[in-house]
């Protein structure tokens, strides 16, 4: 398994946010995703606590130079769920640490339901590359639990977001999913491959798993 120089992996109510009980209870999984030499990573998905995640990464020697969102959903970007309130890539901003690199397709709602504004954004299509340091990151877009899902391959990691677990795939009877789009996802997945880790966003069934076992294993590739 190829992975960045530097990787982590971070499941919330245990590495971080921890003491927080529905953090726990939403087992997402957070990653600081960069360049060892060049001192500078991205947190993916900086839910639950932004600030934890900058602070772990201070710890390595490293320095969060901004964010990514797999999508616009609180428990992965923060700001509103299900009416409660959630720290995430607001705070990351308001700190100074920013941009905040989305789909193009999720940027209108991440904007909306965390108060950011256009400056404060980088919006991506497929196939763009975002670059920390020397590593570059490339975007697939995946879509169908929201509008601009999608996966981000860092080296040999792939970060799935709720395209793709261990165990299953994200809902899509949520008010922006599509079960046609993500039947699409699920095929464009299926047909892969080059020996990634599947590292996904949630801990449904695994914190990570080579794609191969993944294709072989998670019932959802059969269904769709």
């Amino acid at each position: 398994m190829t992975l960045p120089s530097y990787f982590v992996q971070s499941l919330s109510g245990r590495d971080h946010a921890v003491g927080d009980r529905t953090a726990a209870q939403m087992v997402n999984l957070a990653y600081l995703v960069g360049d060892r030499e060049a001192g500078e990573c991205l947190v993916v998905d900086p839910s639950w606590d932004p600030m934890g995640l900058v602070q772990r990464a201070r710890q390595d020697g490293m320095r969060v130079v901004g964010s990514i969102v797999t999508h616009y959903h609180g428990d992965h970007a923060g700001g509103n769920l299900w009416g409660h309130p959630v720290p995430g890539v607001f705070e990351l901003v308001r700190a100074g640490v920013g941009p905040v690199h989305v789909h193009r397709a999720d940027a209108e709602l991440l904007k909306e339901r965390c108060r950011l504004d256009a400056s404060q954004v980088v919006e991506h299509g497929e196939g763009d590359v975002i670059s920390v340091g020397g590593l570059r990151i490339s975007v697939w877009h995946t879509p169908g639990h929201s509008p601009g899902s999608a996966c981000f391959l860092a080296d040999g990691a792939l970060l799935t977001g709720d395209t793709l677990f261990v165990q299953g795939c994200g809902r899509v009877d949520l008010d922006t999913s599509d079960p046609q789009a993500m039947a699409l996802s699920l095929r464009r997945l299926a047909a892969v491959t080059e020996p990634y880790t599947v590292f996904p966003g949630h801990d449904y069934g695994g914190v990570q798993a080579p794609l191969q076992l993944v294709q072989e294993k998670n019932p959802v590739f059969g269904m769709w």
